[in-house]
């Protein structure tokens, strides 16, 4: 594999030095320029042109989520991996098409892992990833019929839908009501923004508070504001545990 030409984005200066060590540690990467915000990372971009973007979250003025977003929006964008000291972003990372979620303090190994990762993936896979993110036609509201009429629910209220036989439970800030799609047609329109965790459930990652294993190794979801958690699947645990590096 070739030398991947790395951009560092974080504002403080002790982060910046101790990623750039890390990666003359691993000896598979070039530093190829470093930004202290957002607006400078976009800037630098055509002038780096960077095949990998390591990006801070908490910046100030526009945020690594939103620069994330814009650089998304690049015709061969560079691939995104997080680096934060914070965990509660990890939803949002993921959905702003970022490859890989780093927490502070980044351990050498993790970092090989996650440039290895994103070494893997081409521009053309990068932008058509991007191109679904931003063009995509993103349903906005689950329609319910209640007697004779239709109520629309938000998906932002929406926690997750859970399959039982011919009809699919909707949970969501005002209760429970019951649809006739099918849980893979919501999965399929929903995208990025609900996670299959169960072939009978599916959950709003706006709600995902955590991951988590019983004494027995089950593994289950537990969700905001509700004492509720949710069966995960043997199948699906992998899938969540790398996507969400737990």
């Amino acid at each position: 594999m070739s030398t991947l030409r790395v951009l560092i984005v974080d504002d403080e200066v002790p982060a910046r030095e101790r990623l750039r060590a890390l990666l003359a540690e691993t000896g598979e990467a070039q530093v190829v320029g470093e930004a202290t915000d957002g607006e400078d990372a976009l800037r630098q971009l055509d002038d780096c042109d960077p095949d990998i973007v390591l990006l801070d979250v908490r910046m100030p003025g526009m945020d690594g989520i939103e620069t994330a977003r814009r650089i998304a929006e690049n015709p061969a964008p560079p691939a995104v991996i997080f680096t934060t000291a914070f965990d509660e972003y990890a939803l949002s990372a993921f959905d702003a098409q970022a490859v890989a979620y780093l927490l502070k303090p980044i351990r050498r190994e993790k970092l090989a892992a996650a440039l290895a990762q994103a070494g893997r993936l081409t521009r053309p896979q990068l932008a058509q990833a991007a191109a679904v993110a931003r063009f995509a036609p993103q349903r906005t509201h689950i329609a319910v019929k209640v007697r004779d009429t239709t109520r629309l629910i938000p998906l932002a209220e929406v926690r997750c839908f859970i399959a039982d036989q011919k009809y699919v439970t909707v949970r969501h800030e005002a209760g429970e009501d019951l649809i006739e799609e099918s849980l893979k047609s919501l999965e399929e329109d929903l995208g990025t923004s609900f996670v299959r965790i169960h072939r009978s459930a599916l959950v709003n990652i706006a709600y995902l508070a955590a991951i988590e294993r019983d004494a027995a190794g089950q593994y289950c979801v537990r969700l905001r504001e509700r004492d509720e958690r949710l069966v995960v699947s043997r199948r699906m645990a992998s899938e969540l545990r790398e996507r969400f590096r737990i």
